[in-house]
């Protein structure tokens, strides 16, 4: 047994030097030459700002949403979504993987022990008997074969730590995209809410004008009218509610049950500046693209496992052990030693596979030229979310700003024929189109506001955001 151990670390020693010193078919990994834009589309005319290298994305997520409730929900999902749980364990069965594939580099040691005694009847005799084998294999890798497909184990490893990112990145932006539609539809339902409570005191107002024949039956549909419309929203925006909260839960790996909210959306705070960085930088920021290129790399190893299945496989084998044991056919019932080892070599070459192996080959630089095509194409994409994440960032901060100048305007408006009704110079009519306009705009408003907060998620989930957590 000793010796055939130290064959094996004598052979170990020796032919991992000589495997390592020889040469490695397929093409080294180089990466792509994909050329980039030297500006993002909506800050090329702009080139202080463009010039930034810092990035929004550089920030952790906990410094773009400082909200603390929504903080608490963002540790909640990541800690118990199943999708992120998928994705870690993924993590691990690439890493097993990669274990198994790296041991085919190493001797492959087994032993073997047999027992066998008895008694035989001509020379009634005893014995008993003890065998010990070890058997020790090595197939040399002169040409890449093994250590091409650790390095594509690795690659796809490296690959699915970067596919976890993806849903870390995702997670958080759903997260926080979900939980400012929810705070839209809060501010909705308190609009519609205040809206029926002014609208109830106006129909008993005019009412009672009617009844006093300063008013109109006209006006009292009118303001009748405004008010229906508000307590048909209500039930309508509590759905809303209530399937936003159950979507919400089910993210968080809970069942649907009630979301606790923190800062309401009017007094959200929305960052001073929002730089997007240097275009290039977009390639190390995103994990989909790191993924990508993890996944080329694989792809890139494999040719050269296809490659290698043409040439020679060479196997070195030993063998040892012995046996031991007493019989009484020997003298005074003496102990027997028996020792033996061997060693051998085996080379295999492919003659006749029908063109597997040209097939396999093709199949493997098939797969490479789809996987850098898929490479190419998620840098492509990743500039076509960066730009959409920016034009609509800044359209739709745009459009949040006029909105609230008309509802100031409208509020103007409700407030000065209020004081011409009293006046007398004009007919309640006038103050109710006001306040119907008002209601619309208001909720318009927080769907503004909204959508405002969910542009700011998405531009920072295209820039890669907390790619350095």
């Amino acid at each position: 047994m000793k010796m055939v151990m130290k064959i094996a670390k004598s052979l170990s020693a020796t032919l991992l030097s000589i495997m390592f010193a020889a040469c490695m078919v397929g093409p080294k990994y180089h990466r792509p030459a994909v050329q980039t834009p030297v500006a993002y589309r909506d800050f090329s005319e702009n080139p202080q700002l463009q010039a930034q290298a810092a990035s929004f994305a550089d920030l952790p997520w906990w410094q773009v949403f400082q909200d603390p409730k929504l903080q608490e929900l963002i540790r909640t999902t990541l800690k118990q979504n199943y999708d992120l749980q998928l994705a870690t364990e993924r993590i691990n069965a690439a890493r097993a993987q990669l274990t198994v594939t790296r041991s085919s580099l190493f001797p492959q040691v087994s032993g073997n022990a047999n027992f066998n005694g008895g008694k035989e009847n001509l020379e009634q005799s005893k014995y008993n008997f003890l065998t010990l084998t070890a058997d020790a294999a090595f197939q040399l890798d002169f040409f890449g074969k093994l250590r091409r497909a650790t390095e594509a184990a690795r690659a796809e490893l490296l690959a699915t730590e970067d596919a976890r990112r993806v849903v870390v990145l995702t997670l958080v932006s759903d997260v926080a995209s979900d939980y400012f539609t929810l705070l839209q539809l809060d501010l909705q339902l308190a609009i519609t809410h205040e809206t029926v409570k002014t609208q109830t005191d106006s129909v008993k107002l005019t009412q009672l004008r009617l009844d006093h024949g300063v008013a109109t039956k006209l006006d009292v549909l009118q303001a009748q009218q405004v008010l229906d419309t508000a307590n048909a929203q209500i039930p309508d925006l509590e759905r809303q509610i209530a399937q936003q909260e159950d979507a919400m839960s089910i993210l968080l790996g809970n069942y649907p049950q009630d979301i606790a909210r923190g800062i309401p959306l009017v007094q959200q705070i929305l960052p001073p500046e929002v730089p997007a960085g240097v275009p290039s930088a977009i390639i190390e920021r995103r994990p989909d693209i790191r993924e990508a290129e993890q996944n080329l790399i694989a792809a890139n190893a494999n040719i050269g496992v296809a490659k290698a299945q043409f040439f020679p496989q060479i196997s070195l084998t030993g063998a040892g052990g012995g046996s031991f044991g007493r019989s009484s056919a020997f003298s005074s019932l003496m102990t027997t030693q028996l020792g033996i080892w061997s060693y051998g070599a085996q080379v295999s070459q492919p003659i006749f596979k029908g063109g597997a192996l040209k097939g396999n080959l093709h199949l493997a630089v098939s797969e490479h030229q789809q996987t850098l095509i898929a490479y190419r194409q998620a840098i492509q994409q990743a500039f076509g979310d960066v730009s959409d994440a920016l034009v609509g960032y800044e359209k739709l901060h745009q459009v949040r700003a006029r909105q609230q100048e008309t509802v100031a305007d409208l509020q103007e408006t409700v407030r000065i024929s209020t004081l011409r009704y009293k006046g007398g110079t004009t007919t309640y009519l006038e103050v109710l189109d006001g306040q119907r306009s008002l209601y619309g705009a208001e909720l318009t408003l927080a769907a503004a506001r909204g959508d405002e907060f969910r542009s700011l998620v998405q531009l920072y989930k295209t820039l890669g955001g907390g790619w350095q957590q």
